[in-house]
């Protein structure tokens, strides 16, 4: 279960990073990528300058620009399951020289076509036996069970943000390219959150979209008296899925397939975690927008809609939106 710390092949979104790590190369998130790095401002100007338009969302040039800037030379993109926009990235990644291994999730999650693509994905990466995947699967479920613990330290035990968890979820996506080293980080984080006192914010609310921009909404949030105690997108990424069959694991992750599956997912954790209301998260310009149409008639709890898409930071009016929307659920408790 060797890797090969020189030859790095980029994600575009979650995908079965244990094809990856038995092919002996390290997957690398490029969302994660471009977002935590210092010169993420650079790589929206890149895409912009080789001619990205205004209204294509910055994850998707950012991506472009993290590929570029930071020299990735191959990548897996979702095809199918992600960006509407992921297409027309690729091919412009291939005009830069950049390998890129397409890989799908069919949408109503057909077992036979998601066996296949893995395996046909498996294949273009030079995994010689299909047994180094399954061994994969169980180191990395090893510590993912880790993230879960996170996981529940933050809605069982409130010693863990909405930030917290946010990050040590969405770092699940590609074990930040080193398992070893990451599975002592999760261990050290629940060490030192155990220790910490209780988090005594009133409101519960529900995250749910794909990971923000701004990472600071969690601070703001919080603020305000209100906690985010359940990341929709990001834990699935974690793969909260008790299963030993590798297949049956990424048709039980909700996030590429139909937004009912994804409906029933979140109702259930609304109800286990005693969540008081929702914020759906979407970018700019996004397909996904169309999809809150589906969403907000889903709930029967309060719902708010905010959007991202030109800033790192929250913005003064989606500040105002959300305090007003806090203060109405703090009434609603009172």
């Amino acid at each position: 279960m060797n890797t090969d710390e020189t030859r790095k092949i980029g994600i575009t979104t979650t995908v079965p990073c244990e094809i990856i790590y038995a092919s002996g190369a390290i997957p690398v998130d490029l969302n994660n990528l471009f977002i935590s790095n210092p010169l993420r401002d650079d790589f929206i100007r890149r895409a912009e300058i080789d001619g990205y338009p205004r209204n294509v969302c910055w994850w998707i040039k950012g991506i472009y620009g993290a590929v570029l800037t930071e020299g990735i030379t191959q990548v897996v993109a979702v095809m199918q399951g992600d960006c509407s926009n992921t297409h027309a990235l690729t091919e412009t990644l291939q005009a830069n020289d950049v390998r890129v291994f397409p890989f799908s999730f069919p949408y109503d999650g057909n077992r036979d076509l998601l066996e296949r693509e893995m395996k046909h994905l498996a294949n273009n990466l030079g995994v010689q036996n299909w047994n180094e995947v399954i061994e994969w699967k169980k180191k990395l479920d090893s510590i993912r069970k880790y993230a879960h613990k996170i996981d529940r330290l933050t809605w069982i035990e409130n010693k863990v943000s909405g930030w917290e968890n946010h990050i040590h979820l969405v770092s699940t996506s590609d074990f930040e390219g080193n398992p070893d080293a990451f599975v002592n980080k999760l261990i050290s984080f629940i060490g030192e959150a155990k220790e910490k006192a209780e988090m005594k914010q009133k409101v519960r609310l529900a995250y749910i979209g794909v990971p923000p921009l701004f990472g600071d909404i969690y601070d703001v949030l919080e603020r305000y008296n209100a906690r985010v105690v359940f990341n929709e997108v990001q834990r699935q990424f974690s793969m909260p899925f008790d299963t030993n069959d590798i297949i049956e694991q990424y048709r039980k992750y909700t996030y590429p397939y139909s937004v009912f599956r994804r409906i029933e997912d979140i109702k259930e954790q609304i109800k286990l975690r005693n969540i008081h209301g929702i914020v759906h998260y979407a970018e700019a310009f996004c397909f996904r927008q169309i999809e809150d149409i589906i969403l907000r008639k889903a709930f029967d709890i309060p719902y708010i809609l905010i959007e991202g898409g030109e800033s790192f930071v929250i913005d003064a009016r989606t500040r105002m939106r959300l305090q007003a929307f806090v203060e109405m659920l703090k009434h609603r408790l009172s």
